[in-house]
């Protein structure tokens, strides 16, 4: 009897760590934009190396309408074999915002690699970063800065 109340305990206690681990994720409703920019995007501001690499994509997604964190035109494209890199265009200013890693190798049942929306300024990433480790990392733009606000790193199994 001792072993059956054992077991029990056991099994509660992994269901309630489980929800405690899912409950203690960000959510993009923990991070909500003041408002959401509505005026004509500005036109982009080619400034960097990098940003001149890549003017030409830049220039197409300049004056789209945001879809991230209130004013921010974000999008991703290949890099390579499941690679993506990403940038977001702020509308109101023009000025370019490169996500700091490329994001490679997500699992296969991972529909989209990049998880945003158009009134937080959170911003989920699954995968590798610049092909170093994997996992889910949960960033919040912050001015002009992708600030890691938590890491699940994925365990081998």
């Amino acid at each position: 009897m001792k072993k059956l109340f054992l077991a029990l305990f056991i099994v509660a206690m992994c269901g309630i760590g489980r929800t405690f681990a899912d409950e203690a994720l960000p959510r993009f409703n923990a991070f909500p934009v003041d408002s959401v920019f509505n005026g004509q995007p500005a036109k982009v501001k080619i400034i960097s190396a990098r940003d001149r690499r890549f003017a030409t994509r830049l220039r197409q997604l300049s004056g789209q309408k945001p879809n991230y964190a209130g004013h921010y035109t974000l999008a991703s494209w290949g890099c390579g074999a499941s690679c993506i890199m990403t940038v977001a265009i702020d509308a109101k200013t023009g000025g370019v915002i490169w996500l700091p890693f490329t994001v490679c190798c997500w699992d296969a049942d991972v529909n989209e690699p990049i998880e945003f929306r158009h009134d937080s300024s959170l911003i989920v990433v699954h995968g590798s970063r610049n092909e170093t480790g994997g996992g889910t990392y949960y960033y919040r733009l912050e001015g002009s800065e992708y600030v890691l606000v938590k890491a699940v790193e994925k365990t081998a199994s």
